[in-house]
């Protein structure tokens, strides 16, 4: 699906928050002062893209980010139950008062870690660590920010409140910012933050420099499915002997599909993908066991529990009709991404402002990936917002996707993402003083 563009945005129903016309603000040029950042962050990047790491500790990563904001006016302080980096860069426009009190807090996220891809693109600054990748361009969104904090740092005496820095690993399945939010990112300024945004690039599906998003949910909850069949192994040519894990599995798999369809209403959006199956070690050996793993999205907390009371009904009684045991272990993990519905207008405002009249995208309807980005929201009104950035010589339709071992992304949105988080900043704090 490739989005539609939308219409251009409607004033914006935050009190105090809407921007003003141009892209100049208080005298700043955000988008100069960005692109004179723009050969620093595409190396920043390319470092950061050489040297891909997983999960929640990622030193090198975190090194890195931390020598890209040495010397800047910030209060960085680092997590113990991860590599991550929080940054605090107090405004200065009442007088820089201390931490706390009434002072407006504004709170951008970049996400910092890569995926277990082996990476296939044809770039100049592909991958140094096999079976590592940056597929999803999470190396975009550090740089990105390390370029907003230093376009901030540069302004940050009109600057009406703190800005947060939240530079987060562990976003691929290790719940990085739940494990932020619990060593207290979103009271890192003293109070808790106003507004949150974060951005993630695209490498497919929207024109480059495009800015995407929705009101209301935009990214699905994520839950995991696994489950084990336990059987009695035997001779390949004597089943009736046994007790045979393989079929009772295969059944489960596919009964799981069908039962989808006559328990969630056709008009709530719910995905169910078996991604592993494991059984057996040779074609003549019945197994003890056979295993599968899947993957469930919904947008409805109903809709979760009826998915997850079906996919444990369903197991059991294939399991007993074919006589054998399942062990069923439904994990709920990342919850629906909610996007303010004032946030995001206004994050379309600032971004049609600054790039444009056209730029924003909205989408008809939420994309079925998740995030944990949404543990932030479920918190603090705020957007996730993604950003167009093709590589040049791509088709929008038929560029490969996030997450594909082809998966690549165009430096020139560094400047724009950089600019953009800067902008939603500055002029979310500005509005915010004034009310």
């Amino acid at each position: 699906m490739v989005p539609e563009i939308g219409v251009p945005p409607r004033p914006v129903d935050v009190a105090g928050a809407s921007p003003p016309p141009g892209r100049y603000y208080w005298g700043m040029d955000l988008l100069a002062d960005a692109s004179a950042l723009a050969d620093d962050l595409a190396d920043l990047r390319h470092r950061l893209h050489r040297r891909p790491e997983l999960g929640l500790q990622l030193p090198a990563t975190q090194e890195t980010v931390l020598e890209a904001l040495a010397g800047l006016p910030l209060e960085v302080t680092t997590g113990t139950t991860s590599t991550s980096v929080t940054a605090v860069l107090r405004g200065g426009a009442d007088g820089g008062s201390s931490a706390g009190g009434d002072r407006p807090v504004v709170l951008l996220r970049g996400d910092m870690d890569a995926l277990p891809v082996h990476e296939e693109a044809d770039v100049p600054f592909r991958s140094e660590v096999d079976g590592r990748m940056h597929a999803c361009g999470h190396d975009l969104h550090t740089a990105m920010l390390v370029g907003a904090a230093r376009i901030l740092s540069r302004h940050r005496a009109h600057l009406a409140g703190d800005v947060v820095l939240m530079f987060q690993p562990g976003e691929e399945g290790y719940d990085g910012a739940g494990h932020m939010i619990a060593e207290g990112v979103l009271d890192a300024a003293g109070r808790r933050a106003d507004a949150a945004f974060a951005l993630h690039v695209m490498s497919n599906l929207t024109p480059r420099g495009t800015v995407v998003g929705r009101g209301g949910p935009i990214m699905a909850a994520s839950d995991g499915l696994f489950v084990t069949v336990r059987g009695r192994g035997g001779h390949g040519s004597s089943p009736h002997v046994a007790a045979d894990p393989v079929p009772a599995a295969c059944e489960m798999v596919t009964a799981l599909h069908a039962r989808m369809t006559r328990v969630v209403d056709a008009f709530a959006p719910a995905v169910l993908t078996v991604g592993t199956f494991h059984a057996g070690t040779q074609r003549n050996i019945i197994p003890d066991t056979a295993t599968f793993e899947a993957t469930i999205r919904t947008f409805d907390p109903a809709v979760r529990e009826v998915v997850r009371q079906m996919c444990e009904e369903v197991c059991t009684g294939v399991a007993t009709a074919h006589g054998v045991t399942a062990e069923v272990r439904y994990a709920q993990e990342y919850p629906v991404t909610v996007n303010d519905v004032a946030e995001t207008e206004f994050a379309f405002g600032v971004a049609d402002d600054l790039f444009g009249s056209r730029t924003s995208v909205r989408l008809p309807n939420p994309i079925a990936g998740s995030e944990d980005f949404s543990r932030v929201l479920a918190q603090v009104p705020g957007a996730m917002l993604f950003v167009g950035a093709l590589a040049p010589g791509r088709d929008v339709a038929t560029a490969p996707s996030n997450h594909s071992p082809l998966a690549a992304f165009d430096d020139s949105v560094l400047p724009q993402g950089a600019a953009f988080y800067a902008a939603l900043a500055q002029r979310r704090l500005a509005g915010l003083a004034a009310t």
